[in-house]
């Protein structure tokens, strides 16, 4: 464990470690102190989403850990995994200054045994939206999310909403473990012109920049006009408009039940329509809730 405090006058000091059994000793002191754990998972290359979650988190436990490890097991392509940025000093400042208490920065290896495997039975919610598109992704998010929940024992995990499917596959894990962590899915935080906020977005060009609205400003439109439309209206005119959109390359659009992530039917149920989409090399994902 080391400490990051570099600027005089400021009385925070972010603590850092990279072992487990470090983390977990420290941790232990301070659960038995009455201290409540609040988690936020990351995989680096943070942004305002990722802070606000570190400010949802402040709110409502009393120490606050954000890992950064950035997991292989999760990536279908290994050039996706190359170019994932790495700005941990950046990152570090960031949340140093987001008061966060704790950063956990394992490395691999201290994360992964060389021989081990994993697969959990979490049925059709792996296989669907971006499963389909990243076969395997979730058992890899299910993996290491596991395995960083077994160290830090949190009260309580922040997700954000941009990751909807995301949320409930992890839901689905904490079920099947019956492991005492609540899940609390935070906003969507979106630049001024509606742009999700994403570690991805420093990939886009200038131009892929403003292409890359396209997604939001479809999502927007289709909450708009979710009164006035069928489901197959609103799905058919958001898919026409995002596959006639310059350098958008769609990978779906789905209007799906907020539970159960099947597609809706009728409007009787929550609602969450969910976009991907290649804009250039850069996969971005957005979702809003309609109802």
């Amino acid at each position: 464990m080391y400490t990051f405090a570099p600027e005089l006058g400021i009385d925070h000091i972010l603590k850092i470690f990279t072992s487990k059994q470090e983390l977990s000793g420290h941790l232990d002191n301070l659960k038995g102190q009455g201290k409540s754990i609040g988690f936020v998972p990351t995989m680096g290359a943070l942004h305002m989403g990722h802070l606000s979650l570190i400010e949802i988190a402040k709110k409502l436990t009393d120490i606050v850990v954000c890992s950064i490890f950035v997991n292989p097991t999760q990536f279908n392509d290994p050039k996706d995994l190359e170019l994932y940025p790495r700005p941990i000093e950046a990152d570090t400042i960031k949340l140093r200054e987001a008061n966060c208490d704790i950063l956990f920065l394992p490395s691999t290896g201290e994360m992964y045994a060389g021989t081990e495997t994993w697969h959990i039975d979490l049925g059709y919610i792996e296989t669907i939206l971006e499963g389909k598109f990243r076969p395997g992704h979730y058992q890899g998010v299910t993996q290491i999310v596991k395995k960083l929940f077994d160290v830090v024992l949190p009260d309580k995990a922040f997700f954000g909403q941009k990751d909807f499917q995301q949320v409930k596959v992890i839901s689905k894990m904490i079920e099947i473990y019956k492991m005492p962590v609540e899940i609390v899915t935070c906003p969507i935080l979106r630049e001024s012109d509606g742009l999700a906020m994403s570690s991805r977005n420093i990939h886009l060009s200038g131009t892929e920049r403003i292409q890359a609205l396209a997604l939001s400003h479809t999502l927007q439109i289709t909450r708009e006009n979710a009164p006035f439309k069928t489901l197959n209206d609103l799905k058919a005119l958001a898919e026409e408009y995002l596959t006639n959109s310059d350098g958008v390359d769609l990978e779906y659009f789905e209007i799906c039940d907020t539970e159960t992530l099947l597609p809706a039917k009728d409007t009787s149920t929550s609602l969450v329509a969910l976009v991907a989409a290649k804009v250039g090399k850069t996969r971005l994902i957005d979702n809003i809730i309609i109802k």
